[in-house]
């Protein structure tokens, strides 16, 4: 029997996250997830007239297969996976994982070259298709959040069938701010960062493409980033766990990383001359995500964050920076993580994770939350 909460998660997904309409054609791709929620996308896909393609993958097949990869045998594969892809009108991932450290043997050229050759099929799929991803809810998933099975599962399908549409006035109020804002000030324990985000813009995002969501996001222009940030909050990047990430930045530029694996961060940000700019700012508000799990769309949606990120960015709200790498590390200003602050053209608007402005209270935890 399925649980009921498949049928409500994925009435969200492929109602309110991509509008599915009549005779669209939509890419189920699912990663190590139970078949009958599988089933219950394919269901609901069909209920709104489109019409569902499933894709089934399983991380210690994708190991295996990285660990020989060469530049040759993923040009194949890129390129059929690009004509299926502008087949496409939607895109729904939904993705498992029972081990978050599967691919950490996997040498790291090895992950960069795949990463490299299919990224044209990511930039369709991001650019040119309706689309959602989602993590599925795992006892690996729960032992990183620190919590039960049981417990954690109904935490992910509270989180992930949220009312969405609470975000409006206050996710609209914060996007319209920042879109004529020019100049940012990040301050806190370790962190003193200036940029700006003059005619960058910004988007807010309130389940359309991310679930769980919650977070307005926009870009530094390239060049302008100056000083030093300390993130405190743990992050998973190509099968690594990292710990205690602090840059320093001059003209934009990342000019000193340090971790507590060093080494391992300088090489991912030497991927390409682009890693070492940033190509993403936001701001996340998500009530229900108070914790990181080692799981970045669930920790850059954290109540009182900000993500700042290294790599490529996007189309939309973005500086033009290209790159392999899309990192985001993420900084929680709550009091209980030392505080913080951020300021637009010299105005506070966020002090120790809650909104100051009266606009934005609407995206405090108590608001969004409020029966």
């Amino acid at each position: 029997m399925s649980d009921p909460r498949y049928a409500r998660l994925a009435a969200v997904l492929t109602g309110f996250s991509t509008h599915l309409k009549k005779g669209e054609r939509v890419l189920i791709d699912a990663f190590d997830v139970p078949d009958t929620f599988t089933i219950a996308l394919v269901r609901a896909v069909q209920d709104r007239g489109a019409i569902p393609y499933v894709n089934l993958q399983r991380a210690r097949i994708t190991r295996e297969l990285l660990k020989g990869a060469t530049a040759e045998q993923y040009g194949v594969t890129a390129e059929v996976e690009l004509q299926r892809m502008q087949k496409m009108q939607a895109y729904i991932a939904v993705r498992g994982s029972d081990n978050i450290f599967e691919t950490s043997d996997v040498p790291a050229e090895r992950v960069q070259t795949v990463a490299r050759v299919l990224k044209p099929v990511l930039d369709y799929r991001v650019n040119q298709t309706k689309w959602v991803v989602l993590r599925w809810p795992t006892s690996a998933m729960a032992q990183q959040a620190g919590m039960s099975t049981e417990g954690f599962e109904d935490f992910y399908f509270r989180v992930c069938t949220f009312d969405y549409q609470r975000y409006g006035p206050g996710m609209n109020a914060l996007k319209e701010l920042m879109d004529r804002t020019d100049r940012v000030h990040l301050k806190g324990p370790g962190t003193d960062l200036k940029f700006s985000i003059k005619g960058i813009g910004a988007i807010a995002c309130g389940g359309l493409r991310n679930i769980p969501d919650g977070e307005v996001f926009s870009c530094p222009v390239k060049d302008s980033v100056e000083g030093v940030i300390q993130y405190n909050a743990p992050t998973v990047y190509l099968g690594t766990s990292f710990d205690n990430i602090r840059l320093v930045f001059r003209k934009g530029k990342i000019v000193e990383a340090t971790a507590n694996n060093t080494k391992r961060l300088n090489e991912i940000l030497d991927s390409d001359a682009g890693a070492r700019y940033i190509g993403e700012f936001a701001i996340g508000f998500n009530p229900h995500i108070l914790e990181p799990m080692r799981d970045i769309l669930f920790d850059e949606k954290i109540a009182g964050s900000f993500h700042f990120t290294p790599g490529q960015a996007y189309e939309t709200a973005g500086n033009g920076n290209k790159s392999q790498v899309h990192w985001d590390m993420v900084c929680i200003q709550r009091k209980e993580y030392g505080g913080g602050e951020i300021w637009f053209d010299g105005k506070l608007v966020r002090k120790d994770g809650l909104f100051t402005v009266p606009a934005l209270k609407k995206l405090n935890p108590e608001q969004l939350l409020k029966a």
